[in-house]
């Protein structure tokens, strides 16, 4: 019996090492490409939760739509990084060929070559993504007739997308998508609509992240803190897999082919080779090493990745009231807004779902109403909820419904969230996915209180980035080293001070030019770390004054 299960414990280990290919069939590595996730590929959310029934004569009056572009080409990054592995695959073949070691290598990697060799151009919406939006704009339509059948006009169907390309070519995907059959266009019936867009450099609502310059200076900052993080599983499965294939892998042809991976299995619908290098366990790694990036520097781990993103929460909930005013003054039909539809990015749904205390569970819904950091998502195979592939795929979505209640109901206006079209627990809600107006703005509550501005000027310490205040002090203290260099060098030499006033020139002097560059020198040093060499040379010259 004891060597049963001893047999049993080591063939269960020995099938989560196989690759892909040679393991569980039911494994599916399309459901685990984090943030490049195709939409169809999309998990199942909360465990297939179910959406709270509305109350009778309940009628939607508004709806808000906060997407993601479609998928996406590979960007020009991307393109370089794999025409890059392409040479050091020939390179660690060519190595293998003369240790005579090749039996373990895949074919595929003989001769390999980048699928987008020779492409300059990169990030562009493609044909798959075009797809994703426009049945969602067909879906959406169908599932709310009453907001989405009316007569097109800009001020009733508003569309907005940033100016990245990809963003606004799914705004007109989603459009032709939603206005399909309504027009007089061609043989498909279409109609124009207009697509808005703010400058890319001051697009607060949209693309906030790009806008924030101490978002910019924290992410930077917190970026080698992250990879420190996914060290260890990378050298864990450096080692596993170069042993393997009898190839000498480094930490970054891990992370490039785990890169390639995601692509070809997003874009190609090809699972055979990349993919194939890695078990299922090893994809989970490699999944979580994503989803902990992920929600470092775009989610929960800070409060300023979400708390930048208020103006748009502050535009939906402006929607909202609008809507409710038109209806409370019994505007006619196709004179107010029905819909506000945005098109973005990754950066802006996912601010936007933790501002709405998604994806959370117990006790951390209180904590982000603190602004408090939570615990990092579990490693593997423990579970968790924060996944890339859920929160943030391409296409991925948030949806805002608000309806108009009978009086007779607790709440006259209720507010009905999904995310990527299914209902989704929301912890403020008592984990339902319908909020009175009052819950949901009391969800809002606590970001509201910040403005943009003051959490993203140069000017202002956030707590969460001390740099503009550091380069101010450096630049007081240089402008002093010169000021007391030139007084205490050159002054003299031209204007020889009298030995009447010598004694009063020095007490000037040295009050003026001795404490401002000495604190400021001080603060340089155990603030920012600049060397002694320049605490020393501030100290040095008002000290040879002292000495004429």
């Amino acid at each position: 019996m004891g060597k049963l299960f001893i047999f049993i414990v080591l063939l269960c280990l020995y099938s989560t090492s196989l690759p892909i290919n040679s393991a569980d069939k039911t494994f599916n590595v399309r459901h685990h490409l984090a943030t490049v996730t195709r939409y169809k590929d999309v998990n199942d959310i909360a465990d297939s939760f179910e959406g709270s029934k509305l109350p009778d004569q309940c009628v939607p009056i508004h709806l808000n739509l906060v997407a993601r572009h479609g998928t996406r080409a590979p960007t020009k990054k991307k393109l370089r990084s794999f025409e890059d592995l392409a040479t050091r695959l020939k390179f660690l073949l060519h190595s293998a060929k003369e240790q005579q070691s090749l039996g373990k290598i895949p074919a595929w990697l003989w001769g390999w070559e980048s699928p987008w060799k020779g492409k300059v151009k990169g990030g562009e919406l493609i044909s798959q993504g075009e797809d994703e939006l426009y049945d969602l704009g067909i879906r959406l339509r169908k599932k709310f007739p009453d907001l989405l059948n009316e007569e097109y006009h800009p001020d009733v169907y508003s569309i907005k997308a940033t100016q990245i390309p990809r963003a606004s070519a799914s705004a007109v995907a989603f459009g032709m998508g939603l206005f399909n059959g309504k027009g007089n266009l061609g043989p498909g019936s279409h109609r124009a609509f207009a697509v808005t867009s703010e400058s890319r450099l001051s697009d607060i609502v949209l693309r906030f992240h790009d806008c924030c310059q101490n978002y910019k200076a924290f992410r930077k900052s917190q970026e080698p803190g992250v990879n420190k993080l996914k060290e260890p599983v990378l050298d864990e499965l450096t080692q596993a897999i170069g042993n393997r294939y009898g190839l000498n892998f480094t930490r970054h042809d891990i992370s490039t082919l785990w890169s390639l991976c995601k692509q070809e299995a997003s874009l190609l619908d090809l699972t055979e080779q990349a993919c194939a290098l890695f078990s299922p366990s090893e994809v989970a790694l490699l999944e979580w090493t994503d989803d902990l990036e992920l929600f470092m520097l775009k989610g929960y781990g800070k409060s300023l990745n979400y708390r930048m993103g208020v103006p748009l929460l502050e535009d939906v909930i402006q929607s909202m009231e609008e809507a409710i005013k038109a209806k409370e003054e019994g505007a006619a039909p196709g004179s107010y807004e029905k819909a506000r539809l945005r098109f973005a990015h990754a950066e802006t749904l996912l601010p936007f779902s933790c501002l709405l205390g998604l994806f959370l569970e117990g006790p951390e819904f209180e904590l982000i109403r603190r602004e408090e950091s939570l615990q990092l998502p579990p490693k593997p195979p423990q579970r968790r909820i924060w996944r890339g592939s859920t929160v943030a795929p391409f296409a991925g979505n948030n949806v805002l419904v608000l309806y108009s209640c009978k009086e007779k109901d607790a709440s006259k206006y209720l507010v009905q969230v999904f995310h990527n079209e299914n209902p989704i627990p929301v912890p403020g809600c008592n984990g339902s996915n319908i909020c009175s107006l009052e819950a949901f703005k009391g969800l809002a509550e606590p970001h509201l209180k910040h403005k943009f501005n003051s959490l993203c000027s140069t000017e202002v310490e956030t707590g969460e980035s001390m740099v503009p205040i550091k380069e101010y002090i450096f630049f007081i203290g240089i402008v002093s080293i010169a000021v007391c260099y030139i007084i205490y060098n050159r002054w003299p030499a031209v204007h020889p001070i009298r030995p009447k006033t010598y004694q009063a020139h020095k007490l000037i002097f040295y009050v003026s030019f001795f404490f401002l560059p000495l604190g400021s020198s001080l603060v340089n040093l155990v603030v920012m770390g600049y060397p002694m060499k320049l605490f020393a040379c501030t100290v040095i010259s008002p000290c040879r004054f002292l000495c004429l």
